[in-house]
């Protein structure tokens, strides 16, 4: 049995991106040893309301129970009440170097056109590696986008076992196969986000009427044929979500729409994506009567968490020459 971390930030409200490219993933690989952790404290690299940061928090948490992820199981805890996660983050810190974070992709693209931006900003990679070693993970299932960061959470492990001693398991990123990469419905070139607008992101906490009119509305491409094809992204996006929800390929779903027009195509993908969000939003709509039963659920979480985290953090105390 593989102890495996994923974590997730309470950014706001979640998308069908995040159910299918890697909730559902958790969900169907939990075992006791994995650790699905909410990143609270990378939320507050950019401007955000405190009260907002700790209604979201709950109600991913509610969305992650809804999808599945069993207390009884796994470990589903908020990074900001394990303590020891900030701790490792500064030691690490002084492992790391400037030149790196600066070659962090994403810190560009959040960074671009800003006159200032935080210091935790340009440092939560370190934060998030710090989530990632304190729980000695020998797995990390995560989207493309994040590979850079386990890559360096690697090389950071490596370089701390050279100088102080073996401490740090160094992780293997996983990749789902299909649903990795939702794109956006209106913006096919781009991985689906609530930055980029409602038009073409599918929220779960949307109604099925505004899923379907979203998918209708979809970006396509000219001609009429349902085909996966290099100069028709829009169609090929809506395929790729098509499988994901349904479980069918793509060629098949190519021969199921052949001489088929895209007004047929899109309805059936509208009902399968009602049709598999269903069971979620209406356990969401079930827990959230009772949000103290899911903050006890978290604190419980914190406590088994901590016990993982106390154990690594006396190892790396004792390796760094600190006082017992």
């Amino acid at each position: 049995m593989h102890r495996v971390l994923s974590g997730i930030q309470p950014s706001g409200d979640p998308h069908i991106g995040n159910y299918l490219g890697a909730w559902l993933r958790w969900v169907g690989e939990q075992v006791p040893g994995h650790f699905f952790c909410i990143v609270d404290q990378h939320a507050i690299t950019v401007p955000y309301d405190p009260a907002d940061l700790r209604q979201r928090t709950v109600d991913l948490a509610t969305w992650l129970l809804a999808a599945g992820l069993d207390p009884e199981v796994c470990t589903l805890f908020v990074q900001s009440q394990v303590r020891e996660h900030t701790e490792l983050a500064w030691n690490l810190n002084c492992v790391a170097t400037m030149g790196e974070l600066a070659r962090m992709t994403q810190f560009k693209e959040k960074s671009e056109g800003r006159e200032s931006v935080s210091v935790g900003l340009f440092d939560y990679p370190v934060l998030q590696a710090a989530d990632i070693l304190l729980y000695q993970a020998e797995q990390v299932p995560i989207g493309a986008d994040q590979r850079q960061h386990v890559e360096l959470t690697r090389d950071l492990a490596a370089r701390f076992n050279h100088r102080f001693g073996d401490t740090f398991t160094l992780p293997q990123p996983t990749f789902p196969a299909v649903g990795a990469r939702v794109m956006d419905l209106q913006l096919v070139d781009k991985k689906m986000s609530k930055s980029l607008g409602p038009a073409g992101t599918l929220l779960l906490n949307d109604d099925e009427a505004t899923t379907r009119k979203k998918l209708l509305r979809a970006v396509t491409d000219s001609g009429s044929q349902v085909r996966a094809e290099p100069d028709k992204p829009g169609v090929t996006n809506l395929l790729d979500l098509f499988a994901a929800v349904t479980g069918a390929t793509v060629p098949e779903l190519e021969d199921r729409y052949s001489g088929k027009g895209y007004g047929d195509f899109k309805g059936d993908l509208a009902e399968a994506v009602n049709g598999v969000l269903r069971p979620l939003r209406e356990r969401h709509a079930e827990l959230s009567d009772d949000p103290e039963a899911v903050t006890d659920i978290l604190r419980l979480g914190a406590t088994r968490a901590r016990e993982v985290a106390t154990t690594t953090m006396q190892t790396v105390r004792e390796r760094l020459g600190f006082l017992r």
